[in-house]
């Protein structure tokens, strides 16, 4: 029986565009290069792992029911006095280190994934308004980026987490934590996106094709929308990447100095500055197994964004 002519072109249109992305530029790149292809591979291999740490875990860190103080400070398995139930040893709390890394990689992916959202949002939206519009505008938000580029990336989170701790009650803020730490990540880190973007607004703006939907009476907000910004998607989707990376950093920075995420929600930068307290008692494994498994996750994302530079920087091709 012949297939339905309209279910044929369907297929033949998808297959076409198949093709077509499978014999991109970008396609091409990535498959010629074993760096991008590495770190794509173990980065999302990190990713899966930490996203079905809940049922592939060998045990829950987290429920107290689960845990025996006999199993404390248990060395990795492949040292003296190690178990092969804990491959990684364990913590003073009887807590199997490789679950806990598990979960804890969940919590600082969580972090850097929704903080680089919002600081994309954010910046990609004050960066098209102050490109396209000019004038008082422009001059206003740029002015705020210029002075909060005074000031560290590290700085301006600890400040919002400091008034946050300030303003709100202790309970409240324990519950509004991880947003609190969110928050303070994402709106440190706009200001990338919003001069990258308002530059190339500059540039997207003078051209013929904005200029003949002007003349059609398209409206601004639909001209930024459809014709701006997807020609403007190509360095932010770069800055993103890297600022995955940063984001976890920012947010270990801030666990390890005790204003990040809470105990009962440990990240890897918890993790680790649990891991310091017990460090000169001979128990490294407790830090250096986060800390190894933070360098191995931000280093994966690095190389991508750095592979992503090289795609999209037109001085290159």
């Amino acid at each position: 029986m012949n297939a339905h002519p309209a279910t044929a072109a369907t297929d033949m249109v998808q297959s076409s565009t198949w093709a077509r992305f499978w014999d991109s530029d970008f396609v091409y790149s990535f498959r010629g290069s074993k760096t991008a292809m590495a770190s794509t591979l173990v980065l999302l291999s990190l990713m899966l792992i930490a996203l079905c740490a809940p049922w592939i875990a060998p045990q829950n860190p987290f429920d107290p029911a689960a845990l025996e103080l006999t199993n404390a400070r248990i060395p990795p398995a492949w040292l003296e006095g190690g178990q092969l139930r804990f491959p990684l040893g364990t913590d003073g709390q009887g807590r199997d280190l490789l679950s806990v890394l598990m979960f804890g990689m969940r919590i600082s992916l969580l972090v850097s994934f929704s903080a680089t959202l919002f600081s994309l949002v954010l910046g990609v939206t004050l960066g098209l308004i102050s490109g396209y519009a000019g004038g008082r505008i422009d001059n206003l938000i740029m002015r705020l980026a210029d002075m909060q580029l005074s000031f560290p990336t590290i700085l301006v989170a600890l400040l919002i987490d400091g008034l946050a701790r300030a303003l709100l009650p202790r309970t409240v803020h324990e519950q509004l934590a991880l947003f609190v730490v969110i928050f303070a990540i994402g709106i440190s880190t706009w200001v990338q996106y919003a001069r990258t973007v308002r530059g190339a607004t500059l540039v997207e703006k003078s051209k013929d094709y904005v200029h003949a939907a002007k003349l059609i009476g398209m409206g601004p907000m639909r001209i930024l929308v459809k014709h701006i910004l997807p020609n403007v998607l190509g360095p932010v989707l770069v800055i993103a990447t890297l600022s995955l990376g940063l984001g976890i950093l920012t947010e270990a920075t801030l666990s390890f100095l005790g204003l990040g995420v809470p105990p009962t929600s440990p990240s890897l930068g918890t993790l680790i500055r649990i891991g310091n307290e017990v460090l000169f008692a001979g128990e490294w494994w407790v830090t250096v197994m986060p800390g190894v498994c933070l360098v191995i996750l931000v280093l994966a994302i690095n190389l991508l964004g750095d592979w992503l530079r090289d795609v999209f920087n037109p001085k290159l091709k």
